[in-house]
């Protein structure tokens, strides 16, 4: 008997006009390639404003950031539940001085959103080490470059 292979919801808002956004396919395509468990994901593209926003609601931090993970599960619950919200004009700026592909980039981003959303951190070296171990592997089965040559 094998084991069953994760369910994922997932509802995308677009909510950053104007910028080269990926498709609902290659988004729900990198969200499932990172689902270990069954999965209910809001995944939201919004501006800067929104995305500086949010980083200073909900970490303190006055600037926009790249990707922003809310679990609202804890990590043994069945489900794993949350937003993950991509900021457009960062992850476009942060792909264009790391000479990456928006789309590789984005990718990277939505497979580090998901893990978080499951319980994944980088707070300590030992965690940093498992979640970019375990990125890797999953952005390079989508066949994008490594996003940690060298090892992170």
């Amino acid at each position: 008997m094998g084991s069953r292979t994760p369910k994922l919801t997932l509802s995308v808002q677009h909510a950053a006009p104007g910028h080269p956004l990926p498709t609902r396919r290659q988004l729900r395509a990198w969200a499932g390639a990172a689902l270990e468990r069954d999965a209910e994901v809001t995944l939201r593209v919004v501006h800067e404003t929104e995305g500086r926003q949010l980083n200073h609601d909900y970490r303190g931090k006055d600037h926009a950031t790249n990707v922003l993970t809310f679990a609202y599960s804890e990590p043994g619950e069945p489900v794993a539940a949350g937003d993950i919200v991509l900021c457009a004009p960062v992850v476009e700026a942060e792909a264009s001085a790391q000479r990456k592909p928006l789309e590789a980039h984005y990718a990277h981003l939505v497979v580090h959103g998901m893990l978080h959303l499951q319980g994944y951190d980088h707070e300590r070296d030992d965690e940093a080490a498992d979640m970019e171990a375990r990125e890797s592997q999953i952005v390079t089965e989508l066949g994008y470059p490594d996003p940690y040559p060298g090892g992170g």
